[in-house]
């Protein structure tokens, strides 16, 4: 493990050196944001198959007598929903509502729960978890393994026949998961990803992600598919209607003016943030996310005005180019009360320029799991 400057570089990083990709910081850590190309990037893993490393994301392992029925009293999702095998996503709120992360959370038993949370919130997710642990539940242990796995990310609609040509598992349901072998090491397969496609996120050991690596990205390549850098990664969710925790989630943005109301277990009888999010679901968000399309020319950006009637209604809070729509998008917060609806047209102010866009509830293209 070797830093560039105050930037962690993943177990990946030589290698995507040597493959020419252009880097740029995520979370603190040096990740490649493209190869060849956002647009190419993002049209082959629509249409063939991407490979993703985001080993930058964050491992957090929960253990001990009861680790499930703990992490369950404290993030949103209700863990009892799923079984061992399965994963979920779910939010870590502060007690005011406010999102500190979203994260995955895999049960791996009764006795221990795998945590992906982002980057940039892994110390204070696992942190907050500490506290908790040592304060309620002393026999449950949490450990921060950001450095125990690399995640890589195979998407798009040919995402099985990569891993069926390595002798990788891929008859999952959506969101389960199983450890595997190849060549003699442990492997976690996983049918997740932040795509919106058809696909797998794969975690080796730190130490042993190269060779895996390769072979993944030679089956890839051999299926018109394409190395792909974060940039592709963030057009991707952004079509999907992903929310990007410090844009669309953050401590200032709750659950439900982000529409991740669903990740909430409403019925629990604890997790950090309750009363106080059951206080706004009464009262409704005063502010919700929606997807833009621009209708004419331009392309959108985080931090800019929208207006309807002739009033400020909202705000971008990511915007980018759509290669798959062939226009600018972005995800905006609106007001609930602005009287505009799906389908309404807005204008979102481009540096005084008025750009016309259709006002969508996300996703903008079509979600495919399967």
């Amino acid at each position: 493990m070797t830093e560039t400057g105050d930037l962690h570089e993943g177990p990946l990083h030589s290698r995507h050196v040597e493959a020419g990709a252009t880097f740029a910081p995520f979370g603190g850590w040096s990740m490649p944001v493209q190869y060849t190309g956002t647009v190419a990037e993002h049209t082959a893993t629509r249409t063939a198959v991407g490979l993703f490393d985001v080993s930058h994301l964050g491992k957090a392992l929960v253990s001990g007598p009861g680790a499930a029925a703990f992490v369950n009293s404290c993030l949103t999702n209700d863990l009892d929903k799923i079984a061992a095998g399965s994963a979920q996503y779910t939010l870590c709120c502060d007690e005011n509502g406010g999102v500190v992360d979203d994260l995955i959370q895999y049960r791996v038993s009764d006795d221990e729960v795998f945590l992906i949370p982002n980057a940039a919130n892994t110390a204070e997710v696992v942190r907050l978890l500490q506290a908790a642990a040592a304060e309620r539940a002393p026999e449950v242990t949490v450990t921060d393994e950001h450095r125990s796995r690399a995640v890589i990310a195979v998407q798009g609609p040919r995402a099985g026949e990569v891993l069926e040509a390595l002798g990788l598992p891929t008859d999952l349901d959506y969101m389960a998961f199983v450890d595997a072998d190849w060549n003699g090491h442990t492997v976690r397969i996983c049918r997740t990803g932040y795509t919106g496609e058809y696909g797998f996120e794969v975690l080796p050991a730190w130490d042993e992600a190269g060779p895996l690596w390769d072979a993944l990205a030679e089956q890839v390549l051999a299926r018109d598919g394409a190395l792909c850098g974060l940039g592709a990664r963030d057009s991707l969710r952004m079509e999907a209607g992903y929310p990007l925790h410090g844009q669309e989630l953050s401590v200032d943005l709750d659950p439900l003016e982000a529409r991740c109301g669903w990740a909430i277990g409403w019925d629990k009888p604890s997790f950090w943030g309750r009363d106080e999010l059951l206080r706004r679901k009464e009262a409704g968000p005063a502010r919700r996310m929606y997807a833009l399309e621009v209708t004419g020319r331009g392309v959108l950006r985080a931090g800019q005005t929208v207006r309807a009637g002739g009033r400020d209604v909202g705000v971008t809070s990511s915007g980018t180019f759509s290669p798959t729509l062939r226009t600018g998008i972005a995800l905006a917060f609106v007001a609930t009360d602005a009287g505009v609806k799906k389908d309404d047209e807005v204008v979102v102010d481009v540096r005084g320029r008025d750009v016309v866009c259709r006002l969508a509830v996300p996703p903008l293209v079509q979600i495919r799991t399967k």
